[in-house]
């Protein structure tokens, strides 16, 4: 995630370099929409908000094109078999809704999201950086609260450098500038998949890295500048080549990667985590800043994460909460067909937009994302609470599709490779 806070991690330091005949149709139409959402692909865009502003329309972006049932294969066997869309169309929309939400936790009281596990939320984010020796054991015990045990996201930010959660049980990694000048694609991948390696083994199957947002400058994160020395390089091929090698070594060591921040931060006028942020002009993204991504998507990237900055060109809302970026772009554009989580919508560009968190959560799922982060602090139980019920009264007020909450779940089982129907 953008970092939601530098409060609790080391202060940052230089790099060392740089899815009769009628009954038969509706029932081919019901498997293969099922399918999509197995293999984790949207089934269309969602409504506009009122909100969410489109590249110079006041109307809707076009809407992303689903396979339609005449695209497979007319197997009759198919069509009564039970997939991961008809089990999940029998959840109540609450449980389907905490599906959806990964809960913050500090790393070293894991056991602090037990009562959010147990209701069935979909991951946990760990904050810290000093990952206590027996993580493993306490997340082991964490994943036995999963109702019908399918899995559990167990999320950090181990990039490099100082965004690192861990470093001291899974070993360092420098920052990504210094990889980007200093190491080769075989070195990021190789150093990247023995801390992917430890991670797992410590029962952390996913990381919210890496960042493939081309930004030159030489400076350490902060309050204005999200990227810097978290950027590989200024260069776009450099940062496509590395982007996908460090995404490969996390795969390698059974780490699910999580390329972020679609649309690319690169030249960002602000950090999000601190004020309203502005990301360069959408023309000049198309050019610099998402060939990158292009890369990771063409590379079987399973998970892309949405930053909270406004595209100039893509309306005004920020990119996790606008349709036009995540459904009409990420998934129609680029053919994303993976899991879309948001950036921490407890940031202060989120807010300044008019958005409480649950209220950007709803606003977040209607756009076309899948799960949404928010930060450790004050209430988290609480917290959670009200994501959840903010996403089951919209979609009992008929705001959010139940179908899009359904397709939002199935893609975060998708992505944990979990099948219901096993």
């Amino acid at each position: 995630m953008n970092v939601p806070s530098y409060r609790d991690r080391r202060s940052a330091t230089a790099p060392p370099g740089l899815p009769s005949r009628a009954t038969t149709v509706r029932r081919l139409s019901t498997a293969a929409a099922a399918v999509v959402v197995l293999a984790g692909c949207g089934t269309g865009a969602p409504k506009a908000s009122p909100h969410s502003g489109g590249p110079g329309v006041s109307h809707a972006p076009p809407a992303v094109p689903s396979p339609s049932a005449s695209s497979f294969a007319p197997d009759l066997t198919a069509a009564t078999a039970c997939t991961n869309s008809t089990k999940l169309a029998g959840w109540s929309n609450r449980r389907l809704a905490m599906l959806t939400i990964a809960v913050p936790v500090s790393e070293t009281s894991v056991s602090d999201a037990t009562s959010e596990v147990g209701s069935g939320a979909g991951g946990v984010v760990l904050f810290g950086s000093n990952a206590p020796s027996d993580l493993g054991s306490r997340l082991t015990a964490l994943k036995s609260h999963v109702p019908g045990h399918l899995g559990l996201l167990v999320m950090t930010d181990e990039e490099g450098g100082a965004i690192q959660r861990m470093a001291n049980l899974v070993g360092s990694l420098p920052w990504p500038a210094y990889m980007g000048t200093h190491w080769t694609p075989a070195q990021i991948q190789q150093n990247v998949t023995k801390v992917a390696t430890r991670m797992a083994a410590a029962q952390v199957n996913m990381d919210l890295a890496p960042v493939v947002d081309v930004d030159g400058r030489n400076v350490a994160p902060s309050r204005t500048n999200p990227d810097g020395w978290r950027s590989f390089s200024g260069s776009t091929s450099v940062v496509s080549k590395d982007g996908v090698a460090y995404m490969d070594g996390l795969r390698a060591g059974h780490v699910i990667p999580v390329v972020k921040h679609f649309p690319g931060l690169g030249g960002s006028s602000y950090n999000s985590d601190f004020g309203p942020a502005r990301t360069l002009p959408w023309s000049t993204l198309q050019k610099v800043g998402i060939p990158p991504f292009t890369e990771a998507i063409k590379a079987g990237a399973p998970a892309v994460m949405v930053s909270n900055n406004v595209v100039p060109g893509l309306g005004t809302n920020p990119a996790s909460l606008s349709p036009t970026a995540i459904s009409y772009e990420l998934r129609g554009k680029l053919g994303f067909k993976g899991l879309v989580v948001t950036d921490s919508l407890s940031a202060k560009a989120i807010s300044a937009a008019g958005f409480s968190v649950p209220t950007a959560a709803v606003q977040a799922l209607r756009s076309g994302a899948d799960m949404v982060l928010f930060d450790l602090g004050g209430n988290v139980s609480s917290q959670t609470s009200s994501i959840a019920s903010a996403i089951t009264n919209a979609v009992a007020g008929g705001h959010l599709a139940r179908s899009r909450l359904i397709d939002a779940a199935g893609h975060v089982l998708a992505v944990r490779h979990v099948n219901l129907c096993s």
